[in-house]
């Protein structure tokens, strides 16, 4: 047993003080938050894996020219970077030092078929991956794990409804109306502290960690 601290008790009886010494066992972080250390590192290595693949698309649908789409990518990428640093500084807090993310795989296509796998991929991330997350790591009560975690999953939401907005308006005939979506510029805003990614800044704080609207960085 590991031992955090020892206490002495004086006890006076009769006369004589007797000593008691009590061991209170060290309670290390990396064993208390067990299940909150692994989903972290597992969050973070996707976040990378996101951030890479996003970076990828952008390039992509750049050299096909589709400014606002790769636009789009970069917001997405730029979002799944602060999920990283975030799950990073956590595991950081924790005493687990993060070397370097996995093996890192990108399968990028041409851009209407990177669109599709990045709807699928938040589909899975939004109703499994993030809800599993969650359920796994609320028994250990880590206050900062669970809301960076929540905040990753409604910001996971976002990006499925951007990307919904750009891909419905294209289907069988992407070439002719992603022309049509290239003729009026498209901005987006990323929240720095929690990733939220929006069409247009919020009036007064972000919807998802309700931090003042100034948190939000414009993707040049």
């Amino acid at each position: 047993m590991l031992i955090r601290d020892i206490r002495f008790f004086l006890i006076p009886m009769g006369g004589i003080f007797f000593c008691i010494i009590i061991l209170l066992p060290f309670v290390n972080a990396q064993t208390q938050y067990l299940k909150t250390i692994s989903v972290l590192e597992d969050a973070y290595n996707g976040e990378i894996q996101a951030f890479h693949s996003y970076m990828a698309y952008a390039e992509n649908a750049n050299s096909e020219n589709y400014t606002n789409i790769a636009k789009l990518f970069v917001a997405l990428a730029a979002s799944e970077a602060i999920h990283a640093h975030n799950f990073k500084t956590l595991l950081s807090e924790l005493g687990v030092e993060v070397t370097g993310p996995r093996k890192i795989q990108i399968e990028a296509s041409d851009t209407k078929e990177n669109l599709n796998k990045a709807t699928k991929v938040e589909l899975q991330e939004i109703d499994t991956k993030y809800p599993q997350f969650i359920k796994k790591i609320e028994p250990e009560k880590h206050e900062g794990a669970i809301r960076n975690i929540t905040y990753a999953w409604e910001s996971e939401k976002q990006h499925r409804e951007l990307i919904r907005k750009i891909q419905s308006g294209t289907g069988m005939f992407f070439g002719m109306l992603s022309k049509k979506i290239e003729e009026t510029p498209m901005e987006y805003f990323v929240c720095e502290n929690c990733g939220s990614t929006l069409r247009e800044l919020p009036q007064d704080n972000c919807p998802i960690c309700k931090l003042s609207v100034l948190n939000y960085k414009k993707i040049q």
